[in-house]
């Protein structure tokens, strides 16, 4: 039986437009048209997937808001203020929920963060990804380094208290002394919150057709990672979370939940859902073209896939989220997001506790540091 009141319930809502996609972005996202985009259909659409989700969730509230893309900050603030309010109206959302919006450094959006915030944003996720022209120009990004030094300006005189800074490492070109002048821009800002994340070639993108030349190799790169790390702790950034630093109580709650293996109501072109109900854990995902989802949001066409997780699944999903936080999870958590006895990853844990990648201190499991950078090999030894 599962206990779903007990666990977390987020919403997600996916943005799918950008300016232009970025060469190196596997995310489903559409450049825009010249006329900007659709965004009153698209809220329309919005909420009636909400509403269609609604009946798997009765009586459970929200705890955080995401907009993720895309670029959302390319919604007007009206749109973002009429959608939260339609959210409230329909299920209710904790008092001080977390109500995350990502933003791009471009300059209509930063002349809208103040707006933003009026509208019920609490938080900013910037992708600045580099404070370099050169870096900028080989990632394909459509902003400079002096809108990336504005954005943040922006950022704090909005009166953002909590917001996010997206950078990236590991780019064409950089060396280590490249990226540490990165992130000390970055943290001359004394950002609450900090992503890095090292540049990845994935499939289905024009990077993984057309490689850029003068990528790091990965002695340079594991190196890079370790430094930006020291230097991010002692600017007062613990890591949470392999990719995540934060100062003291600014965890993004709202990806906390996911790497709990909490719920999400996802809605949006191509948005994913995980529910719990009393019968088991549930995902499903939504047309990815914003055209056909406007259309069939509501319909019985809007599911483009629905499926109930078995146990092998759970196991393996839950290992891949949780075991990227530091603090790891509790035996109890695991029963309690998964409906299964513990028994079922003792094995795995005792191999990777031999092996020194994991460390065991009663109901708490975590990675080493060592482990920390395993995690491919531990999630091996749950499948």
């Amino acid at each position: 039986m599962f206990a779903n009141q007990a666990i977390p319930l987020a919403l997600y809502i996916h943005i799918p437009w950008c300016v232009r996609k970025c060469p190196y972005c596997d995310f489903n996202s559409h450049q825009a048209a010249s006329d900007g985009i659709p965004e009153r259909d698209y809220f329309e659409a919005l909420l009636k997937d909400l509403e269609q989700l609604l009946p798997r969730v009765w009586g459970r509230r929200i705890s955080s808001i995401f907009f993720g893309g895309g670029t959302p900050s390319l919604l007007s603030s009206d749109v973002v203020h009429d959608l939260l309010s339609g959210i409230r109206a329909r299920i209710s959302c904790l008092p001080a929920a977390e109500i995350t919006l990502e933003a791009n450094p471009g300059s209509l959006e930063i002349e809208k963060f103040q707006q933003f915030r009026d509208a019920g944003i609490t938080r900013l996720s910037v992708g600045i990804q580099s404070f370099s022209d050169k870096s900028l120009q080989a990632l394909g990004r459509v902003h400079d380094a002096e809108q990336a030094h504005r954005a943040m300006n922006a950022v704090r005189e909005s009166g953002f208290n909590s917001y996010n800074i997206d950078l990236m490492f590991g780019l064409p070109g950089q060396d280590i002394a490249a990226a540490e002048h990165d992130l000390q821009h970055a943290l001359s800002y004394q950002p609450p919150h900090l992503s890095l994340y090292q540049l990845t070639i994935e499939a289905n993108t024009q990077f993984k057709y057309s490689p850029p030349a003068g990528l790091p190799d990965d002695d340079v790169l594991a190196d890079m990672q370790d430094i930006l790390a020291d230097q991010a702790a002692a600017a007062g950034l613990e890591r949470y979370e392999v990719s995540a630093y934060a100062a003291r109580g600014q965890q993004c709650r709202h990806n906390v939940n996911y790497w709990e293996f909490g719920d999400y109501l996802g809605i949006g072109a191509g948005a994913h859902s995980k529910i719990t109900d009393q019968t088991g854990v549930f995902r499903s995902s939504r047309p990815r073209l914003p055209k056909q989802y406007i259309v069939t949001a509501g319909s019985n066409e809007a599911f483009v896939n629905e499926y109930k997780l078995n146990q092998k699944d759970l196991v393996v999903e839950f290992m891949i989220n949780a075991l990227r936080l530091q603090q790891g999870f509790s035996l109890q958590q695991f029963s309690l997001t998964t409906g299964l006895e513990c028994d079922v990853i003792f094995e795995g844990i005792s191999q990777a506790v031999k092996k020194g990648l994991l460390i065991q201190r009663g109901n708490n499991v975590r990675p080493t540091e060592k482990g920390f950078g395993f995690l491919s090999d531990i999630q091996l030894m749950f499948t």
